[in-house]
């Protein structure tokens, strides 16, 4: 399975519009290669350059199995895109947080994309440790792409 995104290429810069200094609004991303037998996703992205341990930035799951993209600006709302659900970020918040990092060296941002066997049915606002617990014996495949953002 491949994870692109039309906005960045992989190890690239996230452009500043998807980032907190901008207009924080989530990057848009889509995914070739599923495998057969796939009832949905779950995307989860984190930055594990963050001074207090890996931040997650957006945690997405239940996104339909015929899902092959998400557009930019995904609406910051527990439930979008035909019933996929937002989880609880390290923002405190059930949305995508764009980056937003202390000066210094840039930091990497990992999306990564679980093609799973099933839904997973937690409801909004499930952490990211939730949904790996919940994932685990589901994942038929998993896709990761990676940009960087510094100050």
């Amino acid at each position: 399975m491949e994870l692109t995104s039309t906005a960045f290429k992989q190890g690239a810069a996230i452009p500043r519009r998807y980032t907190g200094d901008g207009a924080d609004i989530s990057p848009p991303l889509a995914w070739s290669g599923v495998p057969e037998g796939t009832a949905a996703f779950a995307l989860i992205n984190d930055d594990p350059d963050a001074p207090m341990g890996t931040w997650v930035h957006w945690i997405l799951y239940d996104i339909p199995g015929d899902v092959r993209a998400i557009e930019e600006g995904v609406p910051k709302q527990d439930t979008v895109l035909h019933g996929a659900r937002h989880g609880r970020t390290d923002f405190g918040r059930n949305d995508y947080g764009g980056p937003a990092p202390p000066p210094g060296k840039p930091h990497r941002y990992f999306f990564k994309l679980y093609a799973l066997d099933s839904k997973l049915n937690l409801a909004p606002g499930a952490t990211k440790q939730d949904v790996l617990d919940a994932m685990e014996g589901r994942i038929l495949a998993q896709a990761e792409l990676m940009g960087t953002y510094g100050r």
